[in-house]
């Protein structure tokens, strides 16, 4: 959950500042990049200043807890009872939280070990969203035992995110609300949910499912997160505020220091929000309804009970010495620039073709546009690969989310081309609006080689029914650079202007050592090298071709030499003397 600074809903200013000195006083004492000795060392580096936050973010900016770690380093202590408590924030993990983060590490170490995912991260981040799925009341699979949602995101004091799900993830069918241990708005699991514990389902309030989807996330666009720069802008897609930033800091060079399990249901819940609410969830009999406070979202101050008639015995009221407040401004109902979006555009985007394997050289570019239109900036388009492919945006991820410049104009990342060939589908939608998406076509072709040339110029010579002593080796190249992957086929032909396979002369071997003239599935290594297996030769003399050919076109004729071994006459004998 993250905060929308400035547009929190207050309490009494005498609490509101009274608040501000104490968190000021200790936000102080722990800031990253201080030590207990007053040294910075590199573990304890601030976030670097030039971090960026990136447009949208995994929460939609919902509020969040603000309790602090405690001053103290983190040591094991025993549960105080046995449900959740509330008060001083300490350092035990409940055991399926941990296990869920744990193995969420450990399955990005495998599948983006350049990211540099630490568990304590999401540990940080589960902290400061869901209080450690509310103290580690999570069920055996390690789903809520109730639903964990933030408050409706309806514009009012929070970000303005209308329905993206229908209700499907949230049970609120006109605006989006943050839900599960991770806090995912369900525009965001949409595309970044996993299934971390098999079952079969995405579920955004189960911790396994939610802590790998939150690696995942954090570990897109390429980012290793061992780099201060990298992992400020991971923390900060994640939710976009500076003071959300830095709490998280907080708390993970907390537990670096170290943390112990403890069981499900007994972790301490914080204390303090960043919209000042009570933190409460909701269950689920009583969802969020529109046009109400949501429940974990702010509480709304009681009426004040009016006066008795005629006094009632107490004392009048004195009439107010200044004339009171005037009401507030309502909040405007000027259309959004999301509202305004009435269709989608291609804005030029060339032909998209590449080789399996590579990256394609151009990207997808699509403009919002009013129903006249006109360019629509600010606005959010979401890129979603469909279908039964392998390839990628680049940094591996198959969604990717990018606002529209002042030109209207969203520019995909460029996409990845995996091994799977064929026309992949690229989607470009609206986030937040319901209008139609547009498609995009890019086509990967097979891997490809343009020359073919021997990587030796020895020559392949061989007595009948001998095996000819060298093995013929080729490289691939296209355009000049190495041609990996390609795939080939070698053919001893009957001549030049007939390339069918022969029925004499030299043969290679299959696995039943029976002779063959035709081998297929042949394929370059990543060197773009192709050796071919032995060649051995029948009682037929001559001179025998072998073509090879590859994807793409380029072929190389070799000769083959199949010759009796040639025999010394003896010399003749002296003539006898006369």
């Amino acid at each position: 959950m993250a905060a929308q600074f400035g547009r929190r809903l207050r309490k009494g200013a005498a609490t509101t500042a009274v608040a501000a000195v104490a968190v000021a006083a200790l936000s102080a004492s722990q800031a990253p990049g201080v030590n207990d000795h007053g040294r910075q060392t590199s573990a304890d580096a601030t976030p670097s200043p030039d971090a960026s936050a990136s447009d949208g973010s995994a929460t939609g900016n919902s509020p969040y807890y603000t309790d602090l770690p405690p001053l103290n380093s983190p040591s094991p202590s025993p549960s105080t009872g046995p449900g959740p408590t509330t008060g001083t924030s300490e350092a035990g993990i409940p055991a399926t939280v941990l296990d869920a983060y744990k193995k969420a590490e450990a399955a990005l170490r495998d599948a983006k070990p350049g990211c540099n995912l630490p568990w304590q991260l999401l540990a940080a981040i589960g902290r400061v969203e869901s209080g450690q799925a509310r103290g580690g009341r999570v069920d055996a699979e390690g789903t809520t035992i109730s639903p964990i949602l933030g408050p409706q995101l309806d514009g009012n004091g929070f970000a303005l995110i209308k329905d993206t799900d229908n209700g499907a993830y949230d049970g609120n069918s006109t605006y989006d609300q943050a839900v599960g241990p991770m806090q995912f708005i369900p525009s965001t699991w949409a595309w970044a949910g996993r299934d971390a514990n098999g079952d079969g389902k995405k579920d955004p309030n189960n911790i396994y499912d939610a802590a790998l989807a939150a690696g995942h996330y954090l570990c897109r666009n390429n980012w290793d997160l061992s780099d201060q720069n990298d992992l400020d802008r991971a923390i900060l897609s994640y939710n976009n505020s500076r003071e959300y930033l830095n709490l998280v800091m907080r708390w993970l060079e907390y537990y670096r220091k170290g943390t112990h399990e403890i069981p499900d249901g007994t972790g301490t819940l914080p204390d303090n929000r960043s919209d000042d609410g009570a933190g409460a969830s909701p269950s689920p009999s009583t969802p969020s309804t529109p046009g109400t406070p949501a429940a974990g979202g702010p509480k709304p101050k009681p009426t004040p009970k009016p006066q008795k008639p005629g006094g009632g015995g107490t004392t009048p009221p004195k009439p107010p010495t200044t004339p009171p407040d005037p009401p507030s401004t309502p909040p405007s109902t000027s259309p959004t620039p999301t509202d305004t979006v009435h269709h989608l555009e291609d804005a030029g985007t060339a032909k998209l073709t590449a080789m399996a394997g590579d990256a394609f050289t151009k990207r997808i570019s699509t403009r919002a546009e009013t129903k006249a239109g006109q360019a629509v900036s600010k606005v959010r388009i979401r890129f979603t690969i469909i279908g039964d492919t392998d390839t990628t945006f680049t940094g591996g991820e198959s969604v990717a989310t990018v606002a529209t410049n002042s030109s209207g104009v969203a520019v995909a990342p460029a996409l990845q081309a995996g091994e799977k060939t064929g026309d992949v589908t690229v989607r470009a939608t609206v986030v937040g609006r319901i209008v139609a998406g547009l498609d995009y076509t890019a086509t990967v072709t097979e891997r490809a080689a343009d020359a073919l040339a021997r990587t030796g110029d020895a020559a392949l010579t061989c007595t009948p029914g001998g095996e000819f002593a060298n093995q013929v080796e080729v490289k691939a190249t296209y355009k000049g650079a190495v041609a990996d992957g390609v795939a080939a086929t070698a053919t001893l032909i009957k001549s030049a202007d007939d390339p069918t396979a022969n029925d004499k002369g030299p043969y290679f071997k299959d696995a039943d050592g029976k002779a063959v003239r035709t081998l297929t599935g042949l394929k370059t290594d990543a060197k773009g090298l192709l050796k071919l297996p032995k060649l051995y030769a029948d009682d037929t003399t001559g001179t025998f071709l072998l073509r090879i050919d590859t994807e793409g076109g380029a072929t190389l004729t070799v000769e083959l030499t199949v010759a009796a071994a040639e025999t010394t006459s003896p010399s003749p004998s002296p003539s006898p003397s006369a």
